[in-house]
This record gives structure tokens, C-alpha cells and sequence, in this order.
């Protein structure tokens, strides 16, 4: 029963496969257009958006063939097929009509040659408008690309007080472009890879030739080549390969949606990412400290950025710890709250139906499903969820005693603080769960001993090679004026922070 049971489950789990029903790409390309023209035919099916012309020239028959929609037909009629069609050829052979045409069109945009059909295809389905010759076993790709594109606009989820207003949009070409204003340098590289068995999804990875450690570049670049995934939606389906641990709340693998942000990362050593169709970039290897800084920080004076830095960090720890702590204080060790307010705070407690954890546990619970409701919902429609689960939600549930004030008062606090710092946000939600049932079953004890493990996760954890808790352990003396603290640009603009990998390791990217 259990085989057939495991059998079944197999067959549910395995893609679904139509060896004999779909037809594969040929290797090479025909000499007979017609040939071609079919082979194209069956590939794409039924799809409506395929666009095939056929022409002469000279006597020689020609076809251009794109997908409606991914190509400017405006800029493909002004500088490809009209200027074929008026053409005067000195010859009649295919080979050196091809050759001719390719001479003479090659000004008006850029093409590419191809000598496969799997070639053939790629060009199409990136939206160029390949060009076949009647007896050529070879294809032109003009790049007259015109699929729609969203226009740069300000970021949405890092906005800043100063500095740019650009963001990154859904084209990769534009965001290198973004990256190279802001980066003028001949040592800049931009190397192109291709990942996703399905989706073809064009990556783009970017470093500093003179800055970046050769050994982290090695093994980022292998590890997209190598990546075994099907489609990739987005930055966050590329963070788990360029992890090296996968058991931990947090992550050595950024995002920003910031180009000038990016630059930055670049200009420091480290390895970015641009991912085509999505407007968030990957930088590795990234630190924790880097969590609590901001582009606002470099550009107010270095005192604000430092009290602005202890802000954030104060109110991480308020949002991860200060649940559990006021549930393991409320429940194990009364006698710590302030004389004026203990009377208060237990007559409270006292009143509530629920232990102090099981309330503190549900009031958080609340507090994450109106927050993603507001978060899905419309914006017209979220504004009003976010006012009913605060007001009409919480006021009821004190009022009619359900939940102590002092414990909305302590969901409001972590929530604010929460907000403080988005990009830990994830590992805060679960973290203040666990301490809440630690605090709840082990007192202070427990929230010390899960203290320590977080401790212990975090200095554990490194980046190819980078260690998470860098430049304060190990301590870098010029990192650190750019950590905690920000000294400057007196003191830390003729210099940059050099990331480099810290583990014996080969040119493969190997432990050695």
C-alpha cells in the first residue's frame, strides 16, 4: 500500500513531459526557406503574436520573423525591411545577397548573427526581427526591440530623504545604464548569464575588476551558471543558491532598489546582480550592520547618522526581545516593575481571561494578519483595514477585557519599531514568537538562553568566505568607522572598504 502510495505521489510530483507529442529545435538552419518557415511554425504552435513576412530580393526569397508586441515596427520597417526592399543587390547569388544585406543594414541598428535555430529562436523570443535567406544556413538578428517598459520612478520600499529619485525598473538594460551614470569607470564589468530551464531569464553580474576579490567573483559566477531552477520571478528565487547556510533567520544576501545604493556596493568590492523583469538588484556578499544604514546616513552630518544608527538597533532589539521580556516579567518576575506601576500593571492582568502568553501570542497574531491584509489589500482599501484592526479591534478587545492595555501598548511599540528597520522584518516576526514562548515558559532565563543562540547564529554565519558580523568581528579598524558610527567623509572618502574573502580557498572557488 505504501509503494503505491509513494507511486502515486511520484506521478502527481513529476512534470509533465510530451516526448512524442512536441516537436524539438533542429540543430542547424535549412537551406530552404520553406523548411524553415515550418520548423518555426511547429515550434511555436498556435501562438497568434508569430509574425512571419515573406519578401524577395533580387529573385532571392526572404523572411522576417518576430512575435507581435515584442518588436518596434516602426524602427523594424524604417531601418530593416524597407531598406532591404530598396536595396540595389550587384548579384544574384543567396550567399552574397546575404552578405550584402548584412553589410549594408548592420548601420541602421545593431544584429547578430546566428548558425543554429535554437539561435534562430532566442533572438526572436528577446524581440529582435531575424532575417532568413532563401539557400543561407544562416539567420540575422536586428534588435529593434519594442516590448512595453515601466519609466523610471522613484523607489517604493527604500525611500530616502536626500538623494536620487531613480530607481531600478523591470529592464535590465536599464538598470546597467542606471549603474553606469553613477559609475564611470572602464573597470566596471557587466557579464551576462542566462539562468532557468524555462524562463531564460537574463542576469546580469556586476563587480569591480580592481576591487572585487577574484575568489568571491569565481564563486558567484559559478553558482549562477550551475543554478537548477526551472523560472525565476524574482530576486528572492536566487537568494537560497547563493546562501551557504539555509537553517537561519537571516540572510548575507541583500536587495536594493536603489541604483545609486548599488554603485555604492560596487565601488566597495562586493558583487551585485540585475535580474531582467524584476526592479530589485542582489549584492553579495552582504553584512548585518548593513542592515541598519541607509543612504540618508552618508549624506546628513556624521553625529545624526550615528544617533539615527543607534536608533535602529534599539529598536530591533525592542522589536524582537521586548514581547518575550514583558511576558517572562509579567508571568515569572513580577517583583521587577517599578513599584508606581506594579499595581496597576497585575490588577490588569488579573482582569483578562488568558495567561499572559496565550494573550500576548494572539494579540501578535492579529497584528500579522491585519498587516499583511493591508499590505494585499488595494491602497484605498488597506488604509481602511489598517484603522479597524487598530481602533475597532483593539479598543473593543480592551474594553471588553479580553486583552490588557499595557499589552496593546507593547504590539504598538514592536510594531512602529518593526517598521524602523523593513529589511529585517522576517526574522523579527518568527524571533518575536519564539521569545514570547520562551519568556512565557522559561522567564528571563529563556529569552537569555534564545539571546545567545541568535548571538551565536549570526557570528556563525559568512558570505563566501565574509564573515556576517563583519568589520566588527574581526575587527577592522577603518571598517569600523563606517559601522556603527559613520566618521565621515573626511576620514573615509579617499579610502574604500575592502571586502575580501577571508577563508583559504582555491581560484575555483573550493575549499582548500
Amino acid at each position: 500500500m505504501f509503494e503505491k502510495w509513494k507511486k502515486s505521489k511520484r506521478r502527481l510530483s513529476d512534470p509533465i513531459v510530451h516526448e512524442d507529442e512536441l516537436p524539438e529545435i533542429p540543430e542547424g538552419i535549412n537551406k530552404n526557406l520553406s523548411e524553415n518557415i515550418i520548423n518555426l511554425r511547429e515550434l511555436f504552435g498556435s501562438s497568434f503574436d508569430l509574425v512571419i513576412k515573406e519578401s524577395e530580393a533580387n529573385g532571392v526569397k526572404l523572411a522576417f520573423v518576430a512575435l507581435d508586441g515584442m518588436y518596434n515596427g516602426i524602427h523594424a520597417s524604417q531601418a530593416v525591411v524597407e531598406p532591404i526592399q530598396n536595396m540595389n543587390f550587384p548579384c544574384t547569388e543567396p550567399k552574397l545577397i546575404y552578405d550584402h544585406l548584412c553589410k549594408f543594414c548592420a548601420a541602421e541598428c545593431d544584429s547578430k548573427e546566428g548558425i543554429t535555430m535554437k539561435q534562430a529562436v532566442d533572438y526572436i523570443l528577446l524581440g529582435c526581427m531575424v532575417l532568413f535567406v532563401d539557400g543561407v544556413p544562416l539567420c540575422r538578428a536586428f534588435s529593434v526591440q519594442g516590448y512595453p517598459r515601466r519609466p523610471v520612478q522613484p523607489p517604493e520600499s527604500e525611500t530616502q530623504e536626500n538623494g536620487s529619485r531613480e530607481g531600478f525598473v523591470d529592464m535590465f538594460k536599464d538598470n546597467v545604464t542606471l549603474v553606469r551614470r553613477r559609475i564611470k569607470s572602464p573597470y566596471v564589468r557587466f557579464e551576462s548569464i542566462v539562468a532557468g530551464e524555462t524562463s531564460n531569464t537574463s542576469l546580469v553580474m556586476c563587480y569591480h575588476a580592481k576591487r572585487a576579490d577574484p575568489l568571491i567573483v569565481n564563486q558567484v559566477k559559478a553558482k549562477l551558471q550551475n543554478l537548477q531552477i526551472d523560472i525565476v520571478p524574482g530576486a528572492g528565487a536566487l537568494k537560497p543558491f547563493l546562501e551557504e547556510r539555509r537553517l537561519s533567520f537571516f540572510t548575507c544576501v541583500g536587495t536594493t532598489e536603489r541604483p545609486d545604493v548599488f554603485a555604492a556596493k560596487i565601488a566597495e568590492g562586493r558583487v551585485g546582480i540585475i535580474i531582467d523583469g524584476t526592479p530589485y538588484a542582489i549584492i553579495v556578499p552582504h553584512l548585518f550592520i548593513e542592515n541598519f544604514h541607509s543612504l540618508d546616513d552618508y549624506l546628513n552630518r556624521p553625529y545624526y547618522a550615528a544617533a539615527t544608527r543607534l536608533l535602529k538597533i534599539i529598536c530591533f532589539f525592542l522589536a524582537v526581545f521586548l514581547p518575550g521580556t514583558y511576558v517572562a516579567v509579567g508571568t515569572f518576575h513580577q517583583e521587577i516593575f517599578p513599584s508606581e506601576v506594579i499595581a496597576d500593571v497585575v490588577s490588569s492582568l488579573q482582569n483578562t481571561p488568558f495567561p499572559l502568553v496565550v494573550e500576548s501570542l494572539v494579540i501578535h497574531f492579529i497584528y500579522e494578519i491585519v498587516r499583511e491584509a493591508g499590505l494585499r489589500m488595494p491602497k484605498s482599501v488597506g488604509h481602511t483595514v489598517s484603522i479597524v484592526g487598530a481602533l475597532v479591534i483593539g479598543d473593543a478587545a480592551v474594553t471588553a477585557g479580553l486583552i490588557s492595555a499595557p499589552m496593546l501598548i507593547i504590539v504598538a511599540i514592536t510594531a512602529i519599531c518593526s517598521a524602523v528597520i523593513p529589511s529585517l522584518h522576517e526574522p523579527s516576526a518568527i524571533l518575536r514568537f519564539v521569545f514570547i514562548v520562551l519568556g512565557g515558559t522559561m522567564g528571563l532565563y529563556g529569552v537569555m538562553l534564545g539571546f545567545t543562540l541568535v548571538v551565536a547564529d549570526i557570528c556563525s554565519m559568512n558570505s563566501f568566505g565574509v564573515p556576517f558580523t563583519a568589520p566588527i568581528s574581526p575587527f577592522d579598524r577603518f571598517g569600523a568607522r563606517d559601522s556603527v558610527i559613520f566618521a565621515g567623509w573626511r576620514h573615509v572618502g579617499k579610502r574604500y572598504i575592502k571586502i575580501q574573502n577571508l577563508r583559504g580557498t582555491n581560484r575555483n572557488g573550493t575549499d582548500s
